[in-house]
């Protein structure tokens, strides 16, 4: 079923989660940012497969090769046809620009890699421990606003992928902030939170 359709000041932000996870279990992030974005709507769509590890969705196979670039199709077709359903129930097909995509790990990976691709050229990115796929990455027609948190003691994806995706990004064209949190681990803390927070409030998204 479709929701009303939004209005015209009306924004949307589809959070994807980690590896093993759910899309309400970032719900909370949602309900805890909806006082600042009374205009906003929030989705937060399940990944498209089980996860390998016997509980929750993921957004591809943890094997050392799903993001290969010959094996990224598959994972993109996934992950957009994920997207689209989001966007027809809520009626934000032909309205990119007031889109944000919100990915922690696993979907801040899918979330690099669709903008880079070129697939999505949505208002605005925020990746919590997230990389971006080895694929060229497409020049900006026009600048997303792009923040990277990223812990700097993470040991399941260093924070040096991210140093790597703001530099690459930046490169063509977009407008990155990065933001490493010292004494932080493979997770989003609070102070993360709020950096995203501001960070969309921020942009014209």
């Amino acid at each position: 079923m479709l929701t009303s359709p939004p209005s015209a000041k009306e924004r949307l932000v589809i959070l994807l989660h980690g590896i093993g996870g759910t899309g309400s279990t970032l719900m909370p992030l949602a309900e805890s940012w909806r006082h600042v974005f009374p205009d906003t709507r929030f989705a937060a769509p399940n990944g498209p497969y089980r996860s390998a590890y016997g509980y929750g969705y993921q957004w591809f196979n943890v094997d050392a090769e799903q993001l290969r670039p010959d094996r990224l199709d598959i994972v993109r077709d996934a992950f957009d046809e994920t997207i689209r359903d989001v966007l027809r129930k809520e009626q934000f097909e032909d309205r990119l620009e007031h889109v944000a995509f919100v990915g922690v790990s696993q979907g801040a990976i899918m979330a690099l890699d669709a903008l880079a691709s070129g697939r999505w050229r949505i208002g605005a990115l925020v990746s919590f421990a997230g990389l971006l796929s080895p694929v060229p990455v497409v020049k900006a027609a026009k600048p997303t606003p792009v923040l990277l948190v990223h812990g700097a003691v993470d040991r399941t994806i260093p924070a040096a992928a991210s140093e790597v995706a703001a530099r690459d990004l930046t490169a063509a064209g977009h407008d990155v902030t990065l933001k490493i949190l010292p004494d932080v681990g493979h997770t989003v803390t609070l102070e993360g939170a709020k950096a995203a927070l501001d960070f969309l409030r921020s942009t014209a998204f």
